[in-house]
């Protein structure tokens, strides 16, 4: 089975994933290679859900008519 790329898995399986590679990772029984693989997995695992969350973050906002009293980013919306 293909691996998905982080950005196309919801917001809970990337967290999962992550948490099956840091459990992986510190049981210490992966090789070098096998740990740098799982560690860029990682990263772009927890780049992909920080957006995520970041996006979320923003749609409150939005919602709660906190608008004038935070700063928001442009709304990207393709990341859904």
């Amino acid at each position: 089975m293909a691996t998905k790329k982080p950005e196309n898995l919801s917001f809970e399986q990337a967290l999962e994933e992550l948490s099956i590679i840091v459990s992986d990772m510190e049981q210490g029984d992966l090789s070098l290679e096998q740990s740098l693989k799982q560690f860029e997995r990682g990263i772009a695992l927890a780049n992909a859900s920080s957006g995520k969350l970041k996006q979320a973050e923003q749609k409150v906002s939005i919602l709660m008519g906190n608008g004038d009293k935070s700063v928001l980013t442009n709304f990207d919306n393709d990341m859904e």
